[in-house]
């Protein structure tokens, strides 16, 4: 038996010497290979539930590999790709929102690319995210104040309303520094009150006792644990809380002056060596087999209009009652980063507005 082992090896080890050889020469002779591709796709965490349900599709059609790698938040994200530039390592990158865009673009990381499929999306979608076709819009969704109708008879219906002594102590709310809501929440005070305005309104949410936790996660569990009768999430949270344990009494409301309407888009990476492919990724978000898992696990609304929505959506706000009170991607990337710093001055160091804007200049 020691001997047959023996041959066996040795006619292993000559046949993988000669498969070596005929490789070689195959690969003179032709550039291909048998190999799976592999696309490389960056995205943010909770990216990892939609993956599950659609990318396999993605997969078997066209005989790839997707290797999702997913990255804290759209933030960090965007940081890691700015990082990578001079040698990037993806071919996508899926989650980067209207708040976000501009400084990607200006980053020089991503290569614009028009789908054929465009067409679905609707321009108004395309304008807030990027014209330019760098970023390709795939889902949308408002930010809105949801609350506990057993407790609320009558919501808030307005960014002032929240001031009011009646809500004094009841509304968490996250940290904009470190959450895409909270930072979604600052950025929807710029719009509705101005570079000034927003100050004073922020002093008058700090007065009145606003609860601020890091992140959407935290502040939504002291919410459903009774903690808050009123917290930020989406206009969509009331149809997830059905959907998942068939709660009924959270509702969320469309503010009068409008909502922060955030735009998710992709995009490919400057540099991919697998352009062709990841193109085809890009069709392949806009397409029903991806726009029809958005809803139950994005929780956001799809941008092709041929899916349609289940109906566990009736408990969402309606689209129609809803308004957009967003800056456009540039005005928002070149103040973001101060508003977060007076932001912080404000609440956590305990400036005034006066002394804020008096050291502005």
């Amino acid at each position: 038996m020691k001997k047959v082992a023996l041959l066996l090896a040795a006619f292993l080890i000559m046949g993988a010497a000669l498969g070596c050889v005929s490789q070689s020469s195959q690969e003179k002779r032709s550039p291909t290979t048998t190999e799976t591709p592999t696309l490389v796709v960056y995205s943010y965490d909770s990216f990892e539930y939609i993956a599950k349900a659609a990318i396999p599709k993605f997969e078997e059609k066209y005989g790839v590999k997707v290797e999702l790698q997913l990255i804290g938040d759209a933030g960090e994200v965007l940081n890691r790709l700015i990082l990578e530039k001079d040698n990037p390592r993806a071919d996508v990158v899926v989650g980067i929102d209207n708040s976000l865009a501009a400084k990607a673009i200006d980053a020089g990381i991503l290569e614009p690319y028009k789908p054929s499929n465009i067409g679905i999306v609707p321009k108004e979608l395309i304008d807030m995210l990027d014209p330019t076709y760098h970023l390709i819009p795939y889902d949308y969704g408002y930010i809105a104040i949801n609350y506990d109708s057993r407790h609320v008879s009558n919501p808030p219906v307005s960014l002032e309303d929240l001031t009011k002594p009646e809500w004094k102590g009841k509304l968490v709310i996250e940290d904009p520094r470190t959450s895409s809501p909270g930072a979604a929440f600052l950025i929807w005070t710029v719009a509705v009150y101005g570079e000034d305005g927003y100050l004073n309104y922020w002093k008058a949410l700090k007065d009145n006792d606003v609860q601020i936790v890091k992140g959407w996660s935290e502040a939504w569990g002291a919410f459903m644990n009774g903690e808050f009768p009123l917290v930020l999430s989406y206009a969509t949270s009331p149809a997830a809380t059905v959907y998942y344990d068939n709660i009924t009494y959270v509702k969320a409301v469309a503010f009068e002056e409008g909502n922060y309407l955030q735009v998710e888009g992709a995009g490919i990476i400057k540099g991919t060596k697998n352009r062709e492919l990841a193109q085809k990724f890009i069709e392949f978000l806009l397409s029903e087999d991806f726009q029809g898992e958005i809803p139950t696990n994005q929780w956001m609304y799809p941008v092709n209009k041929n899916v349609e929505l289940p109906k566990v959506y009736s408990y969402a706000v309606p689209l129609e009652e809803l308004k957009s009170a967003t800056p456009n991607p540039e005005y928002i990337k070149n103040n973001f980063d101060r508003w977060i710093r007076e932001w912080t001055e404000l609440m956590v160091q305990g400036k005034s507005p006066g002394e804020i804007i008096k050291e502005r200049g």
